[in-house]
């Protein structure tokens, strides 16, 4: 074994929330790892069965002042910080019967909850943890001996380390764990300074990762806001960006009339459908790609009934968002523990969009823009039927939601196939075709829209040979026209918006 490799042979364990951790304690014990910890950590351990010590039996000292010095003990952070490599610690450990600490697991207590929840200002600074933060900084100051695990969100990731490792950790692992808990200590003090200073700021969720398993992530901003959670699990970082897409992507939905229904996966929508009511909508976006539809979000602008929730229970899902639920549809929902729930409130989005790019950050303001059929050119001799127009403004909508470049298909109100995140529009509409094909669909009589100009006069005529009889395009290319004559010699119609919806 390495020499910047250690094995955990003690543990120190006091957190706020519980959850995620009997997975760790059960590993911790069955490796053989004594285990120190605090109050209602100590008191959860000991339900589980598994043996604990009490930090005052470590410390030969009681809990005082009402919980508020607990560990704050020199036999506590001197088994921390203790330099195992340096002779005159490990001296001054023998001396004083200092038992060394491998791995120390803290969850802070909830400060900005309970400000974000209107607390009174003794129970605010009754949640600025002291001893919490102590051990953080403790651990991962002396990362070089010391595994610091600073919060909930890494439960996981310290769950995989420890059944990998057999409870090993080598020095990278642990310096990178302390950078986490550097992290941590920083902005927990951070929210600590703004509401002393009166500022006012959003309050952050750790994430359980980011994108992957091996990024870390947090939310900075108010969910409560926007969703009452009746069920399920926490949101993750793809289950955010998934109900963003398919919450805006439903509310221009909203705007055609009837009941929509959406399906989304990895922010594109797999499956969408508007039509008289909510269980036929769902019926009609599942049918757009019902293999895609597993694992995936469920949006309506619609209170969901019971007839709904039987039939969309078949499947696997991860959320659904609605407005309301019927108290029988709920019963029938909440049969799966997981399944995340949630009941969407009246709120404002944000007036930009940020993300960060190179070494700075890009700011824009959202694509307010929905294209719909009064205010769509028609460039060709033949017109669309009233039918087709509501279908281009229905597809156009969908191409706009969807990443670029992007061709829909749709007819009926109900998506056929979608070509998403192609580099070719060309290859975005043979994928499109595909998907269709794929799922029986017959595309005849069927429109298509573009997300941005075509720069030739290619796939309208792939189109018409599939069977699309209008189409409906931004416009903007100095070869604008050879489409144009190409729909024209092709018997179909074709309207321009003015508008493009790039979504990078």
């Amino acid at each position: 074994m390495a020499e910047s490799t250690k094995r955990i042979e003690s543990a120190l364990i006091s957190v706020f929330h519980k959850d995620g951790l009997e997975p760790i304690v059960r590993e911790l014990h069955r490796l053989g790892v004594q285990l120190y910890s605090t109050g209602g950590t100590r008191a959860f351990i000991e339900e589980l069965g598994i043996p604990v010590t009490p930090v005052e039996h470590l410390t030969d000292f009681p809990s005082i002042l009402g919980g508020r010095v607990k560990t704050l003990h020199p036999k506590v952070f001197g088994g921390i910080l203790a330099r195992r490599g340096l002779s005159a610690d490990v001296a001054q450990m023998e001396e004083h019967a200092i038992p060394p600490i491998d791995l120390v697991i803290v969850d802070l207590y909830p400060f900005e909850a309970t400000v974000a929840a209107g607390g009174s200002e003794q129970e605010i600074i009754e949640k600025i943890d002291i001893g919490g933060i102590s051990l953080i900084r403790a651990a991962a100051k002396n990362h070089a001996d010391v595994l610091i695990v600073p919060a909930q969100c890494h439960y996981a990731e310290v769950l995989d380390l420890l059944q990998g490792q057999q409870g090993a950790t080598t020095v990278a692992q642990r310096k990178r764990f302390a950078t986490f808990a550097f992290a941590e200590s920083a902005h927990y003090d951070s929210a600590i300074h703004a509401w002393f200073s009166g500022e006012k700021t959003q309050p952050s969720h750790h994430l359980r990762y980011g994108e992957n398993p091996h990024q870390q992530a947090e939310f900075i901003g108010d969910l409560d806001v926007l969703f009452e959670r009746l069920n399920g699990k926490e949101l993750s970082y793809n289950n955010l960006l998934d109900l963003d897409a398919a919450l805006e992507l439903i509310d221009d939905l909203a705007g055609l009339g009837g009941t929509p229904f959406a399906v989304v996966k990895h922010n594109n929508a797999c499956g969408a459908a508007v039509r008289p009511t909510l269980k036929e909508a769902w019926e009609a976006a599942l049918a757009g790609d019902p293999v895609s539809a597993f694992g995936g979000i469920l949006a309506t602008t619609a209170k969901v009934d019971k007839a709904t929730a039987e039939a969309i229970d078949a499947i696997f899902f991860e959320i659904i968002m609605a407005p309301d639920y019927e108290p029988a549809a709920l019963e029938v929902l909440r049969k799966k523990k997981n399944r995340i729930i949630l009941r969407r409130k009246p709120a404002e989005r944000p007036a930009q969009k940020r993300r960060t790019a190179l070494n700075g950050t890009l700011v824009q303001s959202p694509d307010n823009i929905t294209d719909r059929a009064a205010g769509m050119k028609v460039v060709t001799i033949k017109a669309p039927e009233k039918a087709q127009l509501q279908d281009l403004e229905f597809a156009n909508i969908l191409v706009k939601h969807t990443k670029s470049n992007a061709i829909v298909l749709a007819k009926g109100l109900q998506l056929l196939g979608s070509g998403t995140g192609q580099t070719s529009r060309v290859d975005a509409l043979e994928h499109a075709i595909e998907k269709a094909a794929k799922f029986k669909f017959d595309l005849h009589g069927a429109v298509m829209a573009s997300d941005a100009f075509f720069p030739f006069p290619d796939c309208v005529t792939i189109a018409a040979n599939a069977g699309i009889t209008a189409v409906v395009q931004p416009g903007g290319s100095i070869r604008d026209q050879e489409s144009t004559d190409a729909c024209n010699n092709l018997g179909i119609a074709l309207c321009v918006t003015g508008n493009r919806h790039f979504k990078h």
